[in-house]
Formats: C-alpha cells, sequence, structure tokens
C-alpha cells in the first residue's frame, strides 16, 4: 500500500515535470501576437473552381476559431484580416499499375494568403498535398477531384498555421 501510494506520487511529479519543463506551448498561444484577438476572413473565388472556394472559406474558419482559439468578426471590426486565394490545383501521377496505367495521384493544392494586421501586410504561401487512388485507365471524377482538394487545402491550411505559429514563437 505504502510502495503504491510512493509510487503514484513519484508518477504524478514526474509527469509535471515534463509537461511543465519542456516549455511546451499551444498553438493559440504562441500566435496571439500576429492575429490579434479579432479576426475577419475573405476568400477570392476563383473563377476556374468556385465550389473549391466556399469550401475553403469553412476551412479558414474553422482553422481560425478552432487553431488560433480567435474571435471570426466582420472586417470593419476586425483587428487581423486574412484574405486567401486558391492560387494553383495540379495532380501529378504517382503510381501505375503493370500495364502502365495510373492508379493514383497526388492533389497538390498551393493557397496564397494575405495578412494585413493595420498597416502590416504578409503574404503567405502554403501548401498541401493529398494522394488518392483511382481504377486503372480511369479519370478523375468531380467528385474525387473535390474530395482530393479538400484535403490537400487542409493541409494547405495546417501549413499556414505552422507559419503563423513560428513567426509568433520567433517575435
Amino acid at each position: 500500500m505504502k510502495s503504491r501510494l510512493l509510487l503514484t506520487f513519484f508518477i504524478f511529479h514526474f509527469s509535471l515535470f515534463i509537461f511543465t519543463g519542456c516549455g511546451y506551448r499551444p498553438t493559440s498561444e504562441v500566435v496571439k501576437p500576429v492575429l490579434d484577438e479579432s479576426v475577419s476572413t475573405q476568400i477570392v473565388i476563383s473563377m476556374e473552381d468556385p465550389d473549391n472556394t466556399v469550401l475553403l472559406k469553412d476551412a479558414l474558419n474553422e482553422a481560425v476559431v478552432n487553431r488560433f482559439r480567435t474571435r471570426l468578426t466582420d472586417e470593419a471590426h476586425a483587428v487581423t484580416h486574412l484574405t486567401i486565394a486558391l492560387d494553383n490545383t495540379r495532380f501529378i501521377p504517382v503510381r501505375y499499375d503493370t500495364n502502365g496505367y495510373i492508379i493514383a495521384y497526388q492533389a497538390i493544392v498551393t493557397l496564397g494568403i494575405d495578412r494585413t494586421s493595420g498597416s502590416v501586410r504578409r503574404h503567405y504561401t502554403a501548401r498541401g498535398s493529398y494522394q488518392f487512388t483511382i481504377e486503372p485507365n480511369a479519370i478523375i471524377s468531380d467528385l474525387v477531384r473535390f474530395e482530393a482538394i479538400k484535403f490537400g487545402s487542409q493541409k494547405a491550411l495546417d501549413s499556414f498555421v505552422a507559419q503563423v505559429a513560428n513567426e509568433g514563437a520567433e517575435g
């Protein structure tokens, strides 16, 4: 009984030491100096891919609220404004079957993101990729293309989050 209590005490204090001593800071805390308390978002609609730009708006808003832990507001009341554009989408074959037919692609999504805070303007380029398979000798359907751009965009937004967190950690 006494040894079990001692072991529990030791594990608790060791865990406390590890988590407080490692210097871990949540992303939302690191980006506070960069993004401020209120953020507005705007999406530049792509004429080539209007469906996916609507998806980008939802994903960006989700990232602002859940990852940055800031408040979304309209542009007139926001301290920071984010403008995002779907700059480029490419589909590259990455795997072939024994007959030479393409059976897997990688979607590479490039986003251009402008951050404006007062008189400070900063441009970010964020890239994300997503690999998917198709049937041999088939074309990429609209649904598969949409899903690939969706997941690639989410990974590109993760890249943007990392860039902003790095900027906050340095500054």
